[in-house]
């Protein structure tokens, strides 16, 4: 039986709901910490253990996001822990005293260090201030043994020079001390602002958490787990592509930017990052019946406008929050591991990050590398001389096993880095990936011919020819794999023709599954060179204006 799920909002708090003492990276009974995460593109599974004592009949998980779905608790226990009744209760951070911001105590240490170090340095300064009132005072006049007043004897060489020692000395150390103590309060100002700036906006957002109590019956010491999901956290997958030309393969390398904000601590978590898509829907519209009927006479519309039922709104669509935090790596004692394990099953691909990982809810950054695939390739030269002049090297892959969302991509090739790109297996395969500007081929263009006239029998159709040519020379030391890409005009009326002559003969005529996209694949020896042209004539009414949209 699934246990009840009571969802309520507290005003005040019940102090047997908080306990004083946070969580303890030993995890003693009573407390509770987070063990597993599974993040998904926009939402993650988080599960939380616990130690319960023998007899336990009740436990609270707190300092819980308070966004947190209520419908997707689920907590389990031992053999030895029964389950019973779920409470859910939120109240505002200030008045959960165990869920205050760790940024806390921080903070007040810096301050009490600032606040020492200012106090040091108005010291110095006022020794200093002194110092300098000293240096300024001229001799004073001593009284003369009868009433007459005679200017006091000149101090000695001896004495100027030993008290111009003292100053001097006594200065150099006050105004070293002034810089040094001057220095260490920009250091701590510096720690202390972006934490003050963190716990201001957490203050001013109203931070809420919650808590969800569990009745159980525990006929001896275990373990209980909690788990919830989350909205908000995310990650989102990078690649880098290394091409080795010689070889004709392409070194695809998997990385991860996790992000998260959720309010809570990821602390030394086993980590899983899922290519599945929770937030979708999980059924796809259906179609609707296909009507058909006769339209009532232009008097009766309006009658029928007005009796027809208004149309229910559509449902609007809530965007997934990007993540606006991203997390870091903990770092541990011994040699990490870094080879993640990879899970392909029928829907879905995971990735088993094997250390434990640290992502803080504060802001910080981690990628994380998710392992990497050798994939054959074939390398060719691309180029459509009527968009640029000019050749680029491109890799065409078939999709790996697994899968692989969208994702920029980083490029290099023969080891020099040539630029960014994007990674899309969904579009048609083989992809092609490229890898920056062939120099060695060189691309002419020939000026285009644009004829016009008209036809049939008595003149009432017009008539245009285009006459495209170009010619690519390799300068390479080997033959290369060449593709050269062009655009044929494609007739979406019935009353307009189009027939097209080429030399030599296309590969294809619908590259990438798209009419009109004119393809010639061919290979090119070392220092040779090739021409390729297009003729296109195309007729349509004398009286017709033609629309036209070119490349």
């Amino acid at each position: 039986m699934l246990p009840f799920i009571r969802v309520c909002t507290l005003s005040v708090l019940a102090g047997a709901l908080w306990p004083a003492a946070g969580m303890a990276d030993t995890l003693p009974e009573g407390a509770s910490r987070i063990t597993h995460v599974t993040v998904y593109p926009g939402v993650a599974t988080v599960e939380r253990t616990a130690r319960v004592a023998a007899g336990a009949r009740r436990f609270v998980f707190d300092c819980l996001p308070a966004a947190l779905d209520v419908s997707s608790l689920h907590v389990s226990g031992d053999a030895a822990v029964r389950v019973g009744e779920l409470s859910v209760q939120t109240v505002s951070r200030d008045l959960a005293p165990a869920c205050a911001s760790p940024l806390e105590a921080r903070i007040r240490t810096l301050e009490d260090e600032l606040a020492a170090v200012q106090a040091e340095l108005d010291a110095v300064q006022l020794a200093t201030g002194y110092l300098q009132s000293v240096a300024r005072t001229p001799p004073a006049l001593a009284p003369a043994a009868n009433a007459s007043r005679v200017a006091a004897a000149p101090p000695s060489a001896a004495q100027i020079g030993a008290t111009a020692d003292v100053l001097r000395q006594s200065g150099q150390a006050a105004f070293l001390r002034a810089h040094q103590l001057q220095r260490r309060k920009e250091a701590l100002e510096r720690e202390l602002n972006p934490l003050t700036a963190e716990r201001d906006r957490v203050a001013a957002e109203g931070s809420r958490v919650s808590a969800v109590a569990v009745t159980l019956a525990a006929e001896r010491a275990g373990t209980l787990r909690l788990a919830y999901r989350v909205r908000g956290p995310g990650w989102q997958p990078s690649y880098r592509a290394v091409l080795d030309v010689a070889s004709a393969r392409v070194r695809l390398e998997r990385q991860a930017l996790v992000a998260q904000a959720t309010g809570e601590d990821w602390r030394d978590v086993a980590l899983t990052l899922s290519t599945g898509q929770p937030g979708r829907a999980t059924q796809g519209a259906l179609p609707r019946p296909w009507t058909l009927a006769i339209a009532p006479p232009p008097s009766a519309a309006p009658m029928a406008e007005l009796q027809a039922p208004m149309a229910p709104a559509a449902p609007v669509a809530l965007s997934e929050r990007s993540p606006a935090r991203a997390a870091r790596q903990s770092e541990s004692a011994a040699p990490p591991v870094f080879d993640v394990s990879t899970f392909d099953k029928n829907y879905v691909t995971e990735f088993s990050v094997p250390q434990r990982i640290t992502v803080p809810a504060s802001g910080e950054r981690v990628t994380l590398s998710l392992g990497s695939a050798d994939v054959p390739a074939t390398v060719i030269t691309r180029t459509a001389p009527y968009v640029e002049a000019a050749a680029y090297l491109v890799a065409e892959l078939q999709p790996p096993p697994g899968i692989w969302p969208a994702g920029p991509v980083s490029l290099t090739r023969d080891g020099a880095f040539v630029g960014t790109g994007r990674l899309d297996f969904s579009q048609p395969a083989p992809l092609g990936l490229a890898f920056g500007r062939d120099e060695k081929v060189q691309v002419q263009v020939e000026p285009a011919q644009d004829m016009r006239g008209s036809a049939g029998f008595i003149g009432n159709r017009a008539e245009r020819q285009t006459r495209r040519a170009w010619r690519v020379e390799n300068r390479h030391g080997a033959a290369i794999d060449l593709q050269v890409l062009d655009a044929a005009p494609v007739s979406r009326d019935e009353r307009i023709s189009v027939q097209s002559r080429y030399e030599p003969e296309p590969a294809s005529t619908a590259f990438n599954r798209q009419p009109g996209l004119i393809e010639w694949r061919q290979p090119l020896a070392a220092g040779a060179s090739a021409r390729f042209s297009a003729e296109h004539t195309v007729r349509y009414p004398q009286d017709a204006r033609l629309q036209e949209r070119q490349p």
